[in-house]
């Protein structure tokens, strides 16, 4: 067999960097933390202590033993460097995309101190609490930001094809197909699809609708693997490898250089859902059902009525100045009521500071017909005629849904979730849409963060049914966070 002439320029590339990428990658990831740990615990020190010498103390039964500070932050450095190895917070698995990297950095921290304060309470050893104290919250913070500028770099780099798996993909055509866009689309997560093998398969096509060279059929797996130095085979589709097949193509790759990944068919799931359960020999992977009620109903109740109080608190000033700017600049009046459909299909009046003419509404249906979009379940009209002078700038960084607020605290929305839409829009929805609806609309959500009115209708709710099945209190924070970057770059409204 013979691969698709050209196809192995880049693999051959990265050949010589998937050699060793991840210990070249961990290896500088021990530099800088060994740097950022140096800097912040001498630091402490020299912040707590000065730069005259100071003692910790020993208590035994006999006499009392002194240890300078100095050895007692080299110690700490140490031990600190081999819990966040032994953690695998340095793994490439963790590394470029999702909270895993940052959880291993902050739980390998919190057990050292731990550990520490044992032994210190067991052997009575008088260690200065204000030093601990700052060293720890510090350090894990400075550790998790120079991290995070390093995963910057890394996604640079992935973008070009480097520091990323090789992957040779086996399965099924519509299988393969489908992975090999999701990954294409995702190349902060590190895989680079070299090429394909699927059932009759012929050298020399691509995989349907992509640009992923097939390279022959199950039987050229490792052939394929030799020309292309593919160094991951991701098994997309079990129906046509038995699993006798599918072990003997784990017993046959090479220990340590190549790695067996299975893609499960269900897709849009969340990873604290999914635990893998070894039984009898089978890979059970279990995944959990949403919850929309109980503990972290009430939870996520909490966090919106302290959240969007405290918010409407400190925007109170730049509230009062949006609103006489609306009431100057336009006529009409200064809100807008608009009915939305909230949480269980319920007709909620959503406030927003007016930012159309006063007969906005009754244009909108001969402008979506104009361009076209009247049946799709996302009511936007491209360069809107209808917006006022100010109406564009207010859309533009979201000031127009800042009275959004007093929906959160009213209890008609949330501070993240699915977009609030119209009654005509939920009208158009399919049995999967209608799952949108299982939680309170949201000021902001993923479709906002990750795109904003740029977004396609199939996008959008894709985004938005991610959110529904997988929602977190932590990964609220993260929106909430993204959104003030989305709301400042120039791309459109987000309602």
């Amino acid at each position: 067999m013979s691969a698709k002439p050209g196809s192995t320029a880049r693999p051959v590339d990265q050949k010589s960097t998937s050699r060793d990428w991840r210990h070249v990658y961990a290896g500088r990831l021990i530099i800088t933390d060994l740097l950022v740990l140096i800097w912040v615990v001498f630091g402490v020190q020299i912040l707590w202590f000065g730069l005259e010498t100071a003692d910790v103390s020993l208590r035994g039964d006999a006499r009392d033993l002194q240890v300078s500070y100095t050895t007692v932050s080299v110690v700490l450095i140490i031990a600190w460097m081999a819990m966040l190895g032994a953690y695998g917070s340095r793994g490439y698995r963790v590394l470029g995309t999702g909270p895993d990297e940052y959880k291993l950095i902050a739980n390998a921290s919190l057990r050292l101190f731990g550990i520490l304060a044992i032994i210190a309470f067991l052997l009575r050893i008088d260690v200065a609490r204000g030093y601990i104290l700052i060293a720890f919250p510090f350090g894990v913070a400075v550790l998790v930001f120079s991290r995070w500028m390093w995963r910057q770099w890394l996604g640079v780099q992935r973008q070009r094809g480097l520091y990323s798996s090789t992957v040779l993909l086996v399965g099924s055509v519509p299988s393969a197909a489908h992975l090999a866009r999701v990954l294409a689309s995702s190349t902060s997560a590190g895989y680079r699809v070299v090429g394909a093998c699927v059932p009759a398969g012929r050298s020399g096509t691509l995989l349907s609708t992509t640009d992923v060279p097939v390279l022959g059929d199950f039987d050229d797996l490792h052939p394929a693997l030799e020309a292309t130095g593919a160094d991951t085979v991701v098994i997309t589709s079990s129906d046509d490898l038995p699993p006798e097949r599918l072990r003997q193509i784990s017993w046959s790759l090479e220990p340590g250089r190549q790695h067996l990944v299975m893609a499960p068919s269900l897709t849009d799931v969340g990873g604290p859902r999914i635990h893998a359960r070894p039984v009898a020999g089978l890979p059970l992977i279990h995944v959990e059902t949403p919850s929309y009620d109980g503990l972290k109903h009430f939870a996520k109740r909490a966090f919106d009525v302290i959240g969007a109080a405290t918010l409407l608190i400190t925007l109170s000033p730049l509230i009062i100045i949006v609103a006489i700017i609306v009431r100057f600049t336009s006529v009409g009046p200064v809100l807008y009521r608009q009915e939305r459909i909230g949480l269980n299909g319920k007709p909620f009046s959503m406030l927003k500071f007016r930012s159309m003419t006063v007969n906005a509404d009754g244009q909108l249906v001969e402008l979506l017909k104009a361009q076209g979009t009247s049946a799709r379940p996302l009511f936007k009209v491209a360069d809107d005629p209808r917006l006022t002078r100010v109406g564009g700038f207010l859309r533009r960084y979201s000031l127009d849904e800042l009275l959004q607020l007093l929906n959160v605290v009213l209890g008609d929305m949330s501070l993240v979730g699915p977009r609030p839409q119209r009654d005509g829009e939920v009208a158009l929805y399919d049995s999967a849409a209608h799952r949108r609806l299982l939680l309170k609309p949201g000021m902001s959500g993923l479709w906002q963060v990750s795109g904003r009115s740029n977004l396609s209708w199939e996008d959008s709710i894709r985004l938005d049914l991610y959110y529904v099945e997988n929602w977190s209190i932590a990964g609220d924070l993260v929106i909430l966070w993204r959104t003030l970057r989305a709301v400042t770059s120039p791309q459109g409204s987000a309602l």
